[in-house]
C-alpha cells in the first residue's frame, strides 16, 4: 500500500497553488543557513513529496554550487522553474526571500529605535560572540570540504594574508584565485580536480514526478534565442529599476542609486556564500559610503543569523540602516526610508540569481551528467576559506575590543565565544539553540555588570 501511495503521488502533477504553499512555508522555516535549507528541500521534495528524483536534485544543486550567489535560493528557483516554468521559478525565489525581508526589516526598525534598551543591548551582547564562533565553524565546514591538498591550503593562506594583512580588495582576490586555478589545472591537473561538495548519489526513494529518465519539459529545452531573450530581459529589468530608483531618489549619486549598483556587483562576487562577500560589503557600506558603522554591521549579522532565509539577507539590514542613517526621505520618514533601502538592496542582490537560473537552466538540463566544478572555481572555493577566517578575525577584534590593552579585553565575550565553539564543534549544536543560549548568557552578564 505504501509503495502504491508513492507511485500515485509521483504520477500526480503538482498544481501551482500547491507549490506556492510549499515555497511560502519554506520561506518562514528556512533556518540553519544554506546547508540546513538544502537539507530541508531534500527531505521534503526528494524523500517525502517525490516531486524530483535524487539525481535531478543533485544535478541542479551542483549547478547552483558553482554560481555566485546564495545556492539554496538558486536551488529553490531552479526546482520551481523546472516544475512550472518561469512563473514557478520566480514564485519559488520570491517566496523563499520575502518572509526573511519582512522579518529582518522589522528587526532593523526595533534595533534602530530601541537599541539602547538594556534587554535588547544584553541580547545583542550575547549574540555577537556567538557570531564569531559561527563564522569560524563556517570556515571549518567549507575548508574540510575544499582544502584537500597543500596547494589549495596555500591558496587559502595567501587569500587570508591578502585581505587581512595587505588589505587587497575582495574582487582582486577572487580573480587571482581563478587565475591560479587555470594555471594549476595545466601544471597540476589532479590537484585541482575536486568533486562537488555533494557528490553523486545512488540513493533512490522510489519514483518521482521529475525522475531520472523523465524527458526535459518543453519550457526547459535549450534554445539560443531563449537564452539571449532571458538575459536581455533581466538586464532590461535591472537597468529600468535602477534608473527609476535614481530618478525617484535624486540622481545617480543618491544612497539608493549607490546601493543599486553596489549590491549588483556584490551579488556577482558571492562565491562561497555570504560569509565570503561580507568583508567586501563591510568595506563599501562602512568605509566607502558610510551607510552604517562597524559595530552596527556586526549587530546586523547577529540579527541575520536569527531570521529565516539566506544569510546574504544581511544586505536588507545594511540597506535599512543606510536609508535611515542618510535620511533619504527626510528626518520625518526614517522608517519608510529604511524599508525602501532594504527593498533596494534585496532586489539588486537577488536579481542576478534569477537570471542565472532562468537563462542557464535549459543549458544545464541539456548537458546532464556532464556538469562539474572547474579548476578556477575550485581555487576560488579555497580562497574563500581564507577570506572567511579573516572575517572571523575582524569580528573578534571588534567584539573582544582587542584595540585595548590586553587586561582590558572583554573576557566575558571571549568566554561566550569559546563556549559557543565547543557547542558547535564538539556537540554540533544548531544555530538557533546556540543563539538563544548565548543571548541568555548575554542578559546574565549584562545584569551582573
Amino acid at each position: 500500500m505504501q509503495q502504491q501511495s508513492v507511485l500515485d503521488q509521483a504520477s500526480s502533477p503538482v498544481s501551482l497553488g500547491e507549490a506556492l504553499l510549499y515555497w511560502l512555508k519554506l520561506g518562514f522555516i528556512s533556518f540553519g543557513g544554506p546547508a540546513g535549507q538544502i537539507a530541508m528541500m531534500h527531505t521534503e521534495l526528494v524523500e517525502k513529496r517525490r516531486w524530483i528524483s535524487e539525481q535531478r536534485f543533485l544535478h541542479a544543486l551542483n549547478y547552483c554550487m558553482v554560481l555566485p550567489g546564495p545556492e539554496a535560493t538558486q536551488l529553490a528557483i531552479y526546482i520551481g522553474w523546472l516544475m512550472h516554468g518561469t512563473l514557478g521559478g520566480v514564485m519559488a525565489g520570491v517566496l523563499f526571500v520575502l518572509p526573511s525581508l519582512g522579518v529582518l526589516a522589522g528587526l532593523s526598525w526595533i534595533y534602530l529605535t530601541y537599541d539602547d534598551v538594556p534587554v535588547i543591548a544584553g541580547i545583542l551582547y550575547g549574540i555577537k560572540p556567538a557570531v564569531v564562533a559561527i563564522v569560524l565553524a563556517a570556515a571549518w565546514r567549507i575548508g574540510s570540504r575544499t582544502l584537500k591538498n597543500r596547494w589549495l591550503v596555500a591558496i587559502a593562506l595567501l587569500a587570508f594574508l591578502a585581505i587581512a594583512v595587505v588589505d587587497l580588495p575582495f574582487p582582486l582576490i577572487v580573480l587571482s584565485a581563478a587565475a591560479a586555478g587555470v594555471i594549476g589545472s595545466r601544471m597540476l591537473p589532479h590537484q585541482f580536480q575536486l568533486g562537488g561538495a555533494h557528490g553523486a548519489s545512488h540513493q533512490s526513494y522510489g519514483p518521482a514526478l521529475i525522475d531520472d529518465d523523465t524527458p526535459t519539459p518543453e519550457h526547459a529545452l535549450f534554445r539560443p534565442a531563449r537564452l539571449a531573450a532571458v538575459c536581455a530581459a533581466g538586464l532590461l529589468i535591472g537597468t529600468a529599476v535602477w534608473l527609476l530608483v535614481a530618478w525617484a531618489s535624486g540622481g545617480m549619486h543618491s544612497p539608493y542609486s549607490q546601493m543599486s549598483w553596489f549590491f549588483t556587483k556584490a551579488a556577482l562576487l558571492t562565491f562561497g556564500g555570504a560569509y565570503a562577500v561580507l568583508p567586501y560589503v563591510y568595506e563599501a557600506a562602512v568605509e566607502t559610503f558610510g551607510w552604517l558603522t562597524g559595530p552596527q554591521m556586526i549587530d546586523g549579522l547577529a540579527l541575520g543569523e536569527t531570521t529565516p532565509g539566506p544569510l546574504i539577507m544581511i544586505v536588507a539590514f545594511v540597506g535599512f540602516v543606510g536609508g535611515w542613517t542618510k535620511e533619504v526621505l527626510g528626518p520625518g520618514h526614517l522608517a519608510l526610508a529604511g524599508f525602501i533601502g532594504a527593498c533596494v538592496a534585496t532586489f539588486f542582490t537577488f536579481l542576478p540569481s534569477f537570471i542565472f537560473i532562468l537563462a542557464g537552466g535549459p543549458l544545464v538540463e541539456s548537458t546532464r551528467d556532464n556538469i562539474r566544478l572547474t579548476a578556477p572555481l575550485t581555487a576560488i572555493s579555497a580562497a574563500v576559506v581564507g577570506v572567511i577566517v579573516s572575517l572571523a578575525l575582524f569580528f573578534a577584534q571588534h567584539v573582544f575590543h582587542t584595540e585595548r590593552p590586553f587586561a582590558q579585553w572583554d573576557f566575558a565575550a571571549v568566554a561566550i565565544t569559546a563556549l559557543a565553539c565547543v557547542a558547535l564543534f564538539r556537540y554540533k549544536a544548531g544555530a538557533m539553540g546556540l543563539l538563544a543560549g548565548c543571548a541568555l548568557a548575554g542578559l546574565v552578564v549584562s545584569y551582573l555588570r
